[in-house]
């Protein structure tokens, strides 16, 4: 696996971070298969949450990685949307410290939370407050833990429903990658009560992603961009954040969308910067991506760039230092999750081989404990009645 063995895995405390990189196409067409078999049933439940009558906000939520779950999801949500449905993203960190802010009284509401493990204080928190401050709300839990106390809390509600995932998506190791990719698909599905076929890109791509990766970690960086538009821009928030924390932020990482890294984010390019451009499949917004590849290439500094696109494309690849087609089928996706999917896929695995690079343990890169699996050290505050 990424052209280790298992015993120098095992010695660099990377085998379980790796074994969840590549269970992943194994654990996505499992997924598929059971939504596609669910899906009438799916349909139904969706019917009996939404508000017959008026707008039904839903509300995606999650800490840190869970809560770009929902970034990713609303634009593809929003575009194919028929109903009296408003999608929207706010991260449990949000809820909990302004829960008014985001809370309306007089609105049904489904609150649809992710989590790995279900033990984080804003998770349960969240949840609180929105039975507290929405007369109208229905709980969905995303969640690969069983036992975690977010499960366990939505049995208890009357108007919750539990949505476990395969119990290997609850990641051994320290970085969220077999969990994140998992519930962005399974709720994907949820939602679009669409039909999707597997994706076989992802098997094969994970025979020889540790090639292009071993060749582009040749080059000396210390930072790294991740830039896309659209579901993609979204997506380059957790492939920066992969980085940050499989090198225990040894290595500056940070995202942006195509159109806003000119508006003051390029000022972090130097010769020592490594930029990742997420390409956009669609005909119009590719564009954007093109014109800001086409300006990075042609900039005074030697800045390297890896583009990663649906099908080859004669014009980006000529641009970029290496250029990593990852549809190898003739036709093309449908949908941008597909692609979406493999692009994480590429950054969990390029991320986990820098951290070893390093001499990082991806297991566990921060074994002083200053971050955690489950984060730590966080003080829930009552929320006073007398303001609901």
């Amino acid at each position: 696996m990424l052209g280790m063995t298992k015993l120098d895995l095992e010695k660099a405390d990377a085998l379980n971070t790796v074994n969840e990189i590549f269970q992943q196409p194994k654990i996505w067409k499992q997924l598929f298969e059971e939504a596609e078999n669910n899906k009438a049933a799916i349909e139904k439940i969706l019917s009996e949450m939404y508000s017959k009558n008026q707008l039904t906000r839903v509300i995606f939520t999650g800490a840190g990685t869970s809560s770009y779950i929902g970034d990713i999801l609303v634009p593809e949500l929003t575009r194919r949307n028929q109903g009296n449905v408003l999608f929207e993203a706010v991260p449990t960190t949000d809820i909990v410290a302004n829960p008014t802010n985001h809370f309306i009284k007089e609105v049904p509401t489904i609150l649809v939370s992710f989590a790995r493990s279900g033990n984080s204080p804003e998770s349960m928190a969240a949840v609180e407050l929105g039975s507290q401050l929405v007369n109208d709300i229905y709980h969905v839990v995303f969640t690969c833990n069983k036992d975690g106390m977010l499960a366990k809390k939505v049995k208890e509600l009357e108007n919750g429903r539990l949505i476990l995932l395969p119990e290997e998506t609850n990641d051994k190791g320290f970085a969220m990658t077999s969990s994140f990719t998992s519930m962005v698909l399974l709720s994907y599905l949820y939602f679009s009560c669409e039909s999707l076929t597997f994706n076989v890109n992802a098997e094969k791509m994970l025979d020889k992603i540790h090639e292009p990766i071993d060749e582009i970690l040749n080059i000396d960086f210390e930072r790294i961009i991740y830039l896309g538009s659209g579901i993609f821009a979204k997506l380059s928030q957790e492939a920066a954040l992969k980085m940050l924390e499989l090198t225990a932020g040894k290595v500056v990482s940070m995202n942006e969308s195509s159109l806003g890294f000119r508006h003051g984010p390029k000022s972090i390019l130097n010769e020592k910067t490594l930029v990742f451009l997420f390409m956009s499949q669609d005909p119009y917004t590719r564009k954007y991506d093109v014109d800001i590849l086409k300006e990075i290439a042609t900039d005074s500094l030697d800045v390297k760039i890896v583009a990663l696109d649906e099908k080859r494309d004669k014009e980006v690849e000529q641009l970029a230092n290496w250029y990593i087609p990852m549809n190898v089928k003739e036709t093309s996706f449908t949908h941008a999750i597909e692609l979406a999917l493999l692009y994480i896929l590429f950054a969990q695995s390029f991320a986990l081989k820098k951290s070893l690079q390093l001499g990082i343990t991806p297991d566990n890169p921060s074994p002083d404990g200053r971050v955690n699996r489950v984060v730590k050290g966080v003080t829930i505050y009552p929320y006073p009645a007398s303001e609901n």
